[in-house]
């Protein structure tokens, strides 16, 4: 698929693929708010996360064992329904970064990855950390001129792309994981005009396709973002 651009309610917005497969569910999405993660600073404008849910869409639950050992204990990282799955390419273009070497911390612990993400954001606000510390590990795309695709807190050693390399929609780039940032295993992906973080402006997209469950069954979605709401399937087309 091309990167192709599409204009909707006078805003143009780059049209992109899936980034996962399965179901998931976006807290923070520019389909219900923007900014989407509370700030336009670091190209974030536009972010969008996703965590996965069972098959079923029944629970928004996503991890296997109960709420009270989520919160008391802390789960290991393969309880959580979304870790390891496979990162897919949302664009063609080229690989111009990545990261593959940070530590996720294993159990995920709630407290923890709050004081965790309270204290890189204020480093590297300070200039006393790496980005890398925010992104954990990441894979970065030069889709064209003043266009970046950015995928971050990917598993640790699963980046399987290389610095140079011209990559395709759905290429593999890694897997979902829970480095940098996060507060739980998670894709987080944004779209941004330059490569620098500190100046980055977010870029608004869409995607081609996904479906959204309702009462009763899955129903195709075309050209949109998905609000927090939604429960949300993604299929390889």
């Amino acid at each position: 698929m091309d990167n192709a651009i599409s204009d909707e309610k006078e805003c143009t917005m780059l049209l992109v693929s899936p980034p996962l497969l399965g179901v998931y569910i976006s807290p923070n999405t520019p389909g219900s708010k923007v900014p989407s993660h509370g700030t336009s600073c670091f190209g974030e404008e536009y972010a969008i996360d996703f965590v996965m849910i069972p098959e079923s869409g029944k629970s928004k639950k996503p991890y296997r064992k109960s709420f009270f050992s989520y919160v008391c204990k802390g789960l290991p990282l393969d309880d959580f329904y979304g870790w390891g799955q496979r990162v897919y390419s949302p664009v063609n273009g080229r690989v111009i970064e990545v990261e593959n070497t940070i530590r996720e911390r294993n159990p995920v612990n709630i407290f923890k990855d709050y004081k965790n993400t309270i204290t890189v954001t204020h480093e590297f606000m300070k200039n006393y950390a790496s980005s890398k510390m925010i992104t954990g590990n990441y894979v970065m795309i030069e889709m064209a001129k003043d266009a970046y695709a950015l995928l971050v807190h990917l598993k640790q050693g699963s980046v399987c792309v290389q610095v140079g390399q011209e990559i395709t929609t759905h290429d593999v780039l890694g897997e979902l994981g829970h480095s940098g940032n996060s507060t739980m295993p998670h894709l987080h992906m944004q779209f941004m005009d330059s490569r620098d973080f500190s100046i980055a402006k977010g870029l608004p997209f869409i995607f081609d396709t996904y479906k959204i469950k309702n009462t009763t069954n899955w129903v195709t979605i075309r050209n949109a973002v998905p609000k927090v709401e939604d429960i949300i399937k993604f299929e390889m087309e």
